[in-house]
């Protein structure tokens, strides 16, 4: 099966997850997914394949050399993000695609103009949704690389390679996508996960994130009688929020800027909460904006005398850099394989998180390559069908290069 043909059976399957959920996965949907993925390698002839209870797909490819070379592993999420339904997708095909802009539906139409970097792909065929969903190659463009480059590997046993272990993960979407993965039990030297973007993307560092919560408890009094007595949780609420430096939100910030992310504000006169994410590529930094937030609150409780504003601070995640610069090694590998593939790498930091920074602090070095995916998360989401075939020979040129290692 060919690896565009093997995405869109994935994609038209529900697998969005909930942040709301306690459970593992978050959704009983994803395992529709898992247990199609377990059916498929097991097709496929791999090894040790197997879903274990909270949803996460292993399996392996053994060794054939008897040279010593490390063992690879091949990761990526199976959940899509509830930023835009993942119900009911359609994927559609532009063949041989003219550089003119596309009509999702009646209402919605990508243009050019607004995505220019579709014309990169004149020529090529490209994935695109109907305009009603997001289309899901995030991370489900990942999975089909990942089992296509490993079925061409059982069905050509004459390629030499070491071992291969690929693991397919629920809830990345919502930040938990590590938090049960069994690192020992995969019994890899070092993976990649497969969840970048356009093509040729090659990244080792990603965001430190937090989660603010601001809880703030108010006075309510009868505006009529309000003089002096009034404490209105809302007012506080704007006045942490204009408190925080302006120009460091995310509609103003690039590359290696961080920022604070207001997410969700509520309430009313007597109680409100806001709720933000903290990013910043430089510990440094990271811990400079926790600690402005702590700040801001003092000082607009000590300014009403009170203890009206509350923070609760909860780290995420960290940037992997600190865990992959001692073996910059398998970056190298991957930048190699690229090129040999004939792709360019566009070697960059993050802006966000991923599986293999929370991988790569729990003893499994993992960068991150692309899938050939944009706009994630978006009705406007596509991928070019050429991108996903290269994605797949990079995978395997990976493994061919390691043998060298």
């Amino acid at each position: 099966m060919k690896v565009h043909e093997r995405f869109i059976n994935y994609a038209k399957i529900y697998t969005t997850s909930d942040e709301n959920s306690k459970t593992c996965p978050s959704t009983e949907r994803q395992l529709v997914l898992a247990k199609l993925l377990v059916k498929e390698l097991e097709e496929i002839g791999l090894d040790d394949v197997k879903m274990d209870k909270n949803g996460y797909v292993t399996g392996k490819l053994y060794s054939n050399t008897e040279k010593k070379v490390p063992s690879l592993g091949f990761i990526a999420h199976m959940d899509t993000a509830a930023d835009i339904t993942g119900e009911n997708v359609k994927p559609v095909i532009i063949a041989n695609y003219d550089g003119k802009d596309i009509p999702l539906n009646s209402e919605y139409t990508m243009k050019t103009s607004d995505f220019p970097e579709l014309l990169n792909y004149m020529g090529n065929d490209i994935i695109v949704t109907d305009g009603t969903t997001l289309l899901g190659a995030d991370d489900k463009a990942g999975i089909a690389e990942i089992i296509t480059a490993v079925d061409y590997l059982k069905n050509h046993p004459e390629i030499e390679h070491g071992t291969i272990c690929v693991g397919f993960t629920p809830d990345e979407e919502i930040g938990r996508g590590a938090d049960l993965f069994d690192v020992a039990d995969f019994a890899a030297d070092f993976a990649y996960t497969l969840d970048g973007g356009e093509i040729g993307e090659l990244e080792y560092e990603n965001f430190n994130a937090a989660t603010l919560e601001v809880q703030i408890t108010g006075r309510n009094v009868h505006p009529g009688s309000a003089k002096d007595k009034l404490i209105n949780a809302l007012e506080l609420g704007i006045h942490f929020h204009n408190s925080l430096p302006s120009f460091e939100r995310p509609e103003y910030t690039e590359k290696y800027e961080g920022f604070y992310h207001l997410t969700e504000m509520n309430g009313t006169t007597e109680n409100s909460t806001l709720k933000y994410i903290i990013r910043d590529h430089d510990k440094i930094k990271f811990e400079h904006k926790k600690n402005e937030a702590v700040r801001i609150a003092g000082y607009i409780n000590k300014l009403n005398n009170g203890n009206w504003i509350n923070v609760k601070i909860t780290d995420s995640y960290y940037n992997m850099k600190e865990k992959i610069e001692p073996v910059m090694y398998i970056v190298d590998l991957a930048e190699k394989s690229m090129k040999d593939a004939g792709v360019k790498p566009l070697i960059q930091a993050i802006r966000g998180g991923t599986d293999g920074g929370r991988l790569s602090y729990m003893g499994l070095p993992c960068p991150n390559i692309f899938t050939g995916g944009h706009n994630f998360h978006s009705r406007f989401e596509y991928i070019p069908v050429q991108s996903m075939e290269k994605a797949v020979e990079v995978i395997l040129k990976i493994v061919e290069n390691s043998l060298n290692l």
